[in-house]
C-alpha cells in the first residue's frame, strides 16, 4: 500500500491543506484506490515556505494547492501501469 502524507501543520493549513486532503480523499474514492493508497495527515515536513507539502512514498511534492491538487493526484498517483 502506498502511503501519501499531506502536511496539515500551521503554515500548510493556511495555504489550503484541509481542502487538499478533501480533494485527495475524493480522488482516492473516485478511482477506487482505497485498498492501494493510504492517506495520512502529517505535521511539519520541514518545507513550510513551499507548502502545502505532500509526500508520496519517498517523494516530496511542494506547492500543492486546492487549485492544482487534482492534476497532481493524476500525475503522481495515476501513472500508467501503477494503478
Amino acid at each position: 500500500m502506498l502511503e501519501v502524507q499531506i502536511c496539515v501543520g500551521s503554515s500548510c493549513h493556511l495555504k489550503g491543506a484541509y481542502q487538499v486532503v478533501q480533494i485527495f480523499k475524493e480522488m482516492v474514492k473516485t478511482y477506487d484506490l482505497e485498498d492501494r493508497i493510504h492517506l495520512k495527515a502529517s505535521f511539519c515536513q520541514k518545507n513550510c515556505a513551499k507548502g502545502v507539502t505532500v509526500k508520496i512514498g519517498d517523494k516530496l511534492i511542494s506547492r500543492v494547492s486546492p487549485e492544482n491538487a487534482r492534476e497532481i493526484f493524476r500525475r503522481e498517483l495515476l501513472k500508467e501501469g501503477e494503478f
